[in-house]
């Protein structure tokens, strides 16, 4: 049986989503309208609302349920 391989992180999840997005948006500013920059732009708006929820999840107002 094969083992499995493990990778830590050494960026948190907030620090490579923005880098994620930062390089989408700088990829579709060069493309023109079209289906191909749609999905670009959907891609970014997902990965906006993974971090917004990542930021929620994480954030010290968060109390565990009563």
């Amino acid at each position: 049986m094969q083992t499995r391989r493990r990778f830590k992180q050494t960026d948190s999840l907030l620090d490579r989503l923005s880098g994620f997005i930062a390089g989408l948006r700088q990829e579709a500013a060069g493309m023109q309208e079209g289906p191909e920059r749609e999905k670009l732009l959907k891609k970014i708006r997902q990965a906006e609302t993974a971090s917004e929820i990542e930021g929620w999840a994480n954030s010290p107002e968060l109390q565990p349920p009563k």
